[in-house]
């Protein structure tokens, strides 16, 4: 269910108070490096508060701007930052507010990129955990005295295991602990962890928030005193920026953003349906299919349109043959666009690091797009059974 509100975000105007008489009805991209000011005093004023004010595209620029405010209404959070990618916004949150001696606590199956960057930060005295089991008292066990972070997927990547996100964070509060969690899959149309009690939110922008396989961006949301705290430490610095012309491309993808998830969770749990009744399928990965937590439990409004399944038999040799079998289904990596694809994590002789991480070697996981639910079941049927 999404709700009217939000959808009433998506398709509403870009600018929140625009100017009396006629207007654009998109936001112009405000393709400027720089702005200029009518004195030099008005540039020093800038200069002191420059993550309100407009001085250098590195830090503020309108386009983006109007991108940031959608997305914290969305989020229900009080101020966002945008960024050229979904790794520029985690990196600038963990580097942005750890220290040395700081450790991070992973829960859940995580984004395999968030923790490769969690291992080049041992070169800088922060260490991290995993705990693969998101149960607040699993949760608890892992903690350290000196985890300062806890970060959290839910829907976890490829398994798609729920989390009971409230109690995870009211566990974290209770520790005195920071808590991220990545929002990229359900979207803020089906799950706000901020209401849950998580401090910061980031998202992959380039899935299914811009929806189209068009554009690279990413988002850290949360109160206004933390962005602006990741504004000085790690926004400006790092110049990991959102250009104007790719903010642009993110709002035009966030006013069909409603239509599209509709259509995802729809055609998804279609799929996911008939996957699970097809005898070559040993189990389907998808949070409707959750029991405890459930996904009204974990906090979850809708489901988007990934998900995995595992083969009944077969490792690396069936996965790759099914795979190449399938002609609606593009081979690829990411997801949220409007075209279906499919990707495997298995690779040649990576089968300990699978076990290690807890899938199984015939996994096969899908991003369901908007061709529509019946010609997606009928090529996932034609390359199945050609395996029987």
């Amino acid at each position: 269910m999404i709700d009217p509100s939000d959808v009433a975000i998506c398709v509403g105007p870009d600018d929140p108070a625009p100017s009396a008489g006629s207007g654009p009805m998109s936001v112009p991209v405000y393709r400027t490096s720089l702005f200029g000011f009518p004195t030099f005093e008005a540039l020093m004023e800038g200069l002191s508060a420059e993550h309100r004010h407009s001085v250098y595209t590195r830090g503020r620029n309108p386009t983006v701007g109007a991108a940031e405010r959608k997305l914290a209404a969305l989020e229900h959070g009080e101020a966002c930052l945008c960024f050229g990618s979904g790794m520029a916004a985690i990196s600038a949150v963990m580097l942005g507010l750890l220290e040395a001696g700081d450790r991070i606590l992973f829960v859940n199956q995580v984004y395999g990129p968030t923790l490769e960057l969690a291992e080049h930060l041992h070169r800088f005295g922060i260490e991290h955990d995993v705990v693969l089991e998101a149960a607040p008292a699993a949760v608890e066990r892992a903690l350290r005295p000196d985890t300062r972070l806890l970060w959290l997927e839910s829907p976890g990547t490829m398994l798609f295991r729920l989390a009971d996100v409230a109690a995870v964070a009211a566990l974290a509060r209770s520790h005195d602990l920071i808590t991220c969690m990545d929002n990229s899959w359900a979207t803020p149309l089906f799950q706000k962890p901020l209401d849950a009690g998580i401090d910061l939110v980031v998202h992959s922008a380039s899935k299914y928030l811009g929806g189209h396989s068009d554009v690279m961006a990413g988002a850290v949301v949360g109160t206004a005193e933390t962005l602006e705290r990741l504004f000085y430490r790690s926004y400006l610095l790092n110049g990991g920026i959102l250009a104007p012309s790719e903010a642009w491309l993110l709002l035009r993808g966030l006013k069909t953003l409603p239509a599209r998830m509709r259509q995802h969770e729809a055609d998804g749990l279609r799929v996911a349906e008939f996957l699970r009744e097809h005898p070559a399928v040993r189990a389907v990965h998808h949070p409707a299919f959750a029991r405890e937590p459930s996904a009204a439990e974990a906090g979850l409004r809708g489901c988007s349109g990934l998900f995995s399944f595992e083969l009944g038999h077969g490792g690396l040799d069936a996965v790759t043959a099914v795979i190449d079998r399938l002609k609606r289904f593009r081979i690829g990596v990411s997801w949220g666009g409007t075209e279906s694809l499919v990707i495997s994590p298995h690779r040649p002789g990576n089968d300990a690091e699978l076990e290690s991480r807890g899938l199984a070697p015939g996994l096969i996981r899908l991003s369901v797009g908007l061709e529509g639910a019946d010609v997606l079941i009928e090529d996932l049927a034609a390359a199945l059974d050609d395996g029987r």
